[in-house]
C-alpha cells in the first residue's frame, strides 16, 4: 500500500517536478535508512487511497511532470503495475526507485514499457560486502541481474550509492563503479546521520566534500557520468 505522499518534489527526478509516493514494505534493513519508522511500524501510517492520489494529480496535471514511486521497496507491492497504469492514464510519467532485489518485476515493467525512468540503489559492491550494507542476507544474483536489466533497458536510469563512512571506502566505490561499467549515470549521495535506523550512525560525521569528489573521480574510470549529491 501507499503509506506516504510528498505532493510536490523538485529533487526526486532530475529536471522534473513530481509527486512522490512511498510504499510501506521493504526486504532490507539498511542501517543508514531514514524511512525506518515506516518500515518497522507500517500500521502507524494510514493507507493513502487512489482517490486521494488521483484527485491531487488531476488537479495539478498541468504542473507536474510525473510521479516517483519509492519506498520501502515498491517491487514488493502486488498493486505496483496497477498504480503505474493508472498514473500513466492521466498523462503523467513514472519513475521507479528500487533496490533491485526483485528483477522479475523490474523486467516485466520495462518489457511492458511502463517506466520512464529507473533509479536503482546499489548499496555496496556485489560481493560479500553487500549484505553488511543492507543489514540482511541479499541474493547477489538478483542484484547483478537488475543492474544488467536497468543498464540495457533503454530507459532513462541512474544507479546511486549513499556513501557512509563506516561502510564505504574509496575502494568500495571504485568496485561498485566497475560493476556498473556501461551504465548511463552513477550518483554518489552524501550520507545524512539524522534519524538513521542504526542509532550509532547518528554519531558519524559524513565524509568531507573533497573525499566524495575524489571517490567520484575514481568512479569515472568505469562510468562516464558520475555526480555527487548533497555536498555540504
Amino acid at each position: 500500500m501507499i503509506k506516504g505522499i510528498t505532493e510536490t518534489s523538485f529533487l526526486d527526478w532530475d529536471g522534473k517536478i513530481v509527486m512522490v509516493l512511498y510504499t510501506g514494505v521493504c526486504n532490507y534493513r539498511c542501517p543508514f535508512c531514514h524511512n525506518w519508522e515506516l518500515m518497522e511500524n507500517p500500521e502507524r501510517f494510514p493507507d493513502k487511497s487512489w482517490e486521494e492520489i488521483k484527485a491531487f494529480l488531476t488537479e495539478h496535471v498541468d504542473f507536474l511532470d510525473g510521479v516517483c514511486i519509492t519506498g520501502g521497496e515498491p517491487t514488493l507491492e502486488k498493486e505496483l503495475e496497477h498504480w503505474i497504469v493508472r498514473i500513466r492514464e492521466l498523462g503523467l510519467k513514472v519513475k521507479l526507485d528500487t533496490n533491485g532485489s526483485v528483477p522479475g518485476v523490474l523486467d516485466d515493467l520495462i518489457e511492458k514499457r511502463l517506466l520512464d525512468a529507473v533509479a536503482m540503489d546499489v548499496k555496496a559492491p556485489p560481493d560479500e560486502r553487500y549484505s553488511g550494507a543492507c543489514g540482511t542476507d541479499v541474493d547477489l544474483d538478483a542484484i547483478v541481474q537488475s543492474i544488467r536489466l536497468v543498464s540495457e533497458s533503454g530507459v532513462e536510469h541512474e544507479f546511486r550509492t549513499t556513501v557512509v563512512p563506516t561502510i564505504h571506502q574509496i575502494e568500495d566505490i571504485t568496485d561498485i563503479a566497475r560493476a556498473l561499467s556501461g551504465a548511463e549515470k552513477y550518483v554518489l549521495q552524501q550520507f545524512n546521520p539524522a534519524n538513521t535506523w542504526d542509532e550509532e550512525l547518528r554519531k558519524i560525521v559524513p565524509y568531507p566534500n573533497d573525499v566524495l569528489l575524489d571517490m567520484a573521480n575514481a568512479a569515472k574510470e568505469h562510468v562516464k557520468e558520475v555526480r555527487v549529491r548533497g555536498l555540504r
